[in-house]
């Protein structure tokens, strides 16, 4: 028997060894790379809203100032991008040079633009909606913006005549920019794309691999969902995502794993990720497993009483929170 286990310890030995001369050599080092390639990182971005929160001089100083390395910037419906401030520029998309300012001056400060927003009304002015949406497109593949987050909220409709109105404009939308090879990205908010079953109706019936989800973690919890359940929602939609909200809520435990009405005590216990609920390593190797290819992009909607100061603080800790969990 000791002979036996002496043997085994030798082979395995044996086997260690050259598993790690293996690795010093060329082929070795292939492997290696493969292997950290295959662990695919994301960028830590920032909701261009919170920035002037800041007090920083302009948006780039602010994003410094937090660590962040991106954005998600708003883009209006005259391809101004207010939420990006300046003292000198008003930063556009509405011309080749303003696009080019644009992508200059985020090269500059070493940062990059992960998503544009939109603030979309389909239902009520689907013609213009169309034409936004193809000039944002264009404007986001010029900036190298992978991602449009976009708005599919229920106004005058609702129930399957809304989703039924909601699949033909989105599938004008696919088709109108299709050249772009830009994604959109609804985002989960509301009383009705926080809707599971909604959201897999609405991506079936459009049929697109460009459509899909700005995975907004803290809404879900928001709309009452339990926490305990929230997990399976991201696994079900995390192949479509292709951009985050990461924000989340720390309920008392009492209200955890119930089904709490929408928006239930919001403005009382959101705030910073760091304290939330949501297992946010959870949710990464959730989104790890999917493929996903975009960036976490903080958003923090419990900072309008805080000092600039605090407001730094928060913002960085969150940042470097989401950092390590995705290194």
């Amino acid at each position: 028997m000791m002979q036996s286990m002496t043997r085994r310890h030798f082979l395995n030995r044996a086997g260690q060894l050259g598993a790690a001369a293996v690795m010093a050599g060329p082929v070795g080092q292939c492997v290696l790379a493969a292997e950290k390639e295959s662990r695919t990182t994301w960028p830590v971005t920032c909701r261009d809203a919170m920035l002037r929160l800041t007090g920083a001089k302009d948006c780039w100083s602010a994003l410094r100032a937090v660590g962040a390395e991106g954005v998600e910037a708003v883009i209006n419906e005259e391809l101004a991008l207010p939420g990006l401030f300046h003292p000198d520029v008003n930063y556009s998309a509405a011309t080749a040079d303003g696009l080019q300012r644009l992508a200059a001056d985020a090269k500059a400060a070493g940062q990059r633009i992960t998503a544009l927003c939109m603030a979309n009304r389909f239902e009520e002015r689907p013609d213009a909606e169309l034409a936004w949406c193809r000039k944002a497109a264009e404007a986001a593949k010029t900036l190298g913006a992978p991602a449009i987050r976009i708005d599919v909220v229920p106004r005058k409709l609702a129930g399957d005549e809304f989703l039924k109105a909601a699949v033909e404009i989105l599938r004008k939308v696919m088709a109108e920019t299709e050249a772009t090879g830009v994604r959109f990205a609804i985002e989960n908010h509301g009383n009705t794309t926080n809707k599971p079953e909604f959201l897999a109706a609405l991506f079936d019936g459009v049929g697109s691999k460009r459509l899909g989800l700005t995975l907004d973690t803290g809404n879900f919890y928001w709309f009452g969902h339990p926490l305990s359940k929230l997990y399976g929602i991201y696994e079900q939609f995390a192949p479509r995502a292709f951009h985050t909200h990461c924000k989340s809520i720390h309920y008392p435990e009492a209200d955890r794993e119930r089904q709490r009405p929408m928006g239930y005590k919001y403005g009382e216990y959101h705030g910073p990720i760091y304290e939330g609920d949501i297992n946010f390593r959870r949710v990464i190797d959730i989104l790890r497993k999917a493929g996903y290819k975009n960036d976490l992009c903080v958003e923090n909607e419990s900072l309008g009483k805080k000092s600039p100061e605090e407001v730094v603080k928060i913002l960085a800790k969150e940042v470097e929170f989401l950092k390590k969990l995705a290194a």
